[in-house]
């Protein structure tokens, strides 16, 4: 069953708490939106999380058009562009948390060191190429990043987890910033193993299946 507008709103705001709760993000960094009949919800620009409501959110329209007192997040452009691009994706989470961020910097992929790899739907997470935030060349990096792919990192940027709702979406940043820490961490240890292309086949097979779902009832 489609969610409301009401409970879009209430989503958007939850999963910008929840973002700085699990250290994803800090201050007003960061943006969220969601697919919303032919247009979509996104976060307002400058306005820090603990002082958003629902009636913050601003809708938009697939041609970019708001109608809101608050203007949309300065990231609208590649929210829309994904959501028009990738009729699978219906929520997109955008942050700078310190690990997959610390990848961006250095402009590094991340390969199949693990195999939680396969929720980014491939044997990377791509980095793309840098472009000045808000604009119209970092909306086709970032398209270019994701293509057949969940999420992917934005150079000297962060990153970027989509999803079929809010709730998968925020599940996939956490846990790329999970598995970017670790890969972190193994590199510091010694010459982490990357995992075959058949190994990442078979646990993509398995995450067909795999992740957050609702209680039964």
């Amino acid at each position: 069953m489609a969610e409301t507008e009401a409970s879009l709103r209430a989503g958007i705001v939850a999963t910008c708490r929840s973002m700085a709760d699990q250290g994803l993000n800090q201050g007003t960094a960061g943006n969220v939106s969601a697919r919303f009949g032919d247009g979509l919800l996104i976060t307002p620009s400058g306005l820090p999380y603990e002082e958003m409501t629902p009636d913050d959110i601003v809708p938009m329209t697939m041609d970019g058009r708001a109608d809101h007192a608050l203007a949309p997040s300065s990231e609208w452009r590649f929210h829309r562009d994904i959501l028009r691009a990738r009729p699978d994706v219906h929520a997109i989470v955008h942050a700078h948390p310190t690990y997959c961020t610390a990848f961006a910097m250095c402009r590094k992929d991340i390969p199949a060191a693990h195999y939680m790899i396969a929720a980014a739907g491939g044997p990377t997470v791509r980095c793309g190429g840098y472009a000045l935030f808000g604009t119209e060349e970092l909306s086709q990096r970032a398209l270019e990043a994701l293509q057949d792919r969940t999420c992917c990192l934005l150079a000297n940027h962060g990153m970027i987890a989509t999803g079929p709702n809010l709730a998968k979406a925020l599940w996939l940043a956490v846990e790329l910033e999970t598995l970017c820490r670790q890969y972190a961490v193994a590199l510091q240890v010694g010459r982490p193993h990357i995992l075959s292309e058949a190994e990442v086949a078979e646990a993509m097979e398995r995450f067909k299946s795999y992740g957050p779902r609702p209680k039964a009832g």
